[in-house]
């Protein structure tokens, strides 16, 4: 039985998640700020004939992740894949004259990540396998306006996992960057909902099927790797102007 620990599962791509490695019969760790949405979750995956281990915990917080990543391995007996998929978006509120907004965002996606995916690699690395996912972004390749925060995150994340990866290759831990693009979740707001959303759960199946086959980078869906072909390619001055006209004003 594959042992499976989620962060962010109370809705969006961490529920699907979830769902999904139900139907593989795993024993799976699901964790999120909002306890009561866990506890549905949970009792739908039970439905599915997994076993669920339910965690309230903000990623924000070190000391808690440490506990709950402790005792996740000693009731589950080991651990094949963390997913950190806790995460948030959100305009850096740029004109407020406080960093509050933009800093709660580099906080939640970048030590959101190390924070639960270090407590694990110590036993990763004596069992000699393992899996660390993190959820990226295309927004990592293409930055939108009033969202430095949440594109800078997301490249943090993505480049964090390309520095790991030589340094536990030789432990046999794989690494998986999840680049999304605009997929049908609460996060996506504002003009982006005007772009072709995919579903939810589509995407967590093919999430999973990439973490399955040890896909260093993975963005989904396909065409973003020519919408970042072309980006790679596009003076930036004529870049800021057709995404100014995109995305003129900030939007939560």
């Amino acid at each position: 039985m594959k042992k499976i620990f989620i962060t962010g599962v109370s809705s969006g791509i961490g529920k699907e998640l979830a769902l999904e490695y139900a139907k593989q019969k795993c024993l799976i760790g699901i964790s999120a700020r909002r306890e009561e949405l866990l506890n549905d979750i949970a009792k739908d995956c039970n439905d599915l004939g997994s076993q669920i281990i339910v965690y309230q915990l903000d990623v924000q917080n070190r000391e808690k992740c440490e506990k709950v990543a402790k005792d996740f391995l000693k009731k589950a007996g080991g651990i094949d894949c963390v997913i950190a998929n806790a995460g948030i978006g959100g305009d850096d509120n740029l004109f407020s004259g406080s960093s509050k907004n933009i800093n709660n965002i580099l906080n939640t996606n970048i030590q959101g990540v190390t924070n639960i995916l270090m407590p694990f690699i110590p036993l990763m690395k004596s069992q000699n396998h393992g899996t660390l996912v993190c959820i990226s972004s295309v927004a990592s390749y293409m930055p939108l306006p009033f969202h430095a925060g949440y594109a800078s995150s997301k490249i943090a994340i993505r480049r964090i996992f390309d520095s790991w990866r030589p340094s536990l290759q030789k432990y046999n831990l794989n690494l998986v960057s999840i680049c999304p693009g605009f997929i049908d979740t609460p996060m996506v707001k504002g003009p982006a909902r005007n772009f072709p959303l995919k579903k939810a759960n589509d995407a967590a199946v093919k999430f999973i099927h990439a973490i399955e086959n040890r896909k260093n980078n993975f963005v989904y869906p396909k065409y973003y790797y020519m919408l970042i072909w072309l980006f790679n390619l596009t003076p930036m001055w004529f870049y800021n102007w057709f995404i100014k006209k995109m995305f003129s004003k900030p939007y939560n």
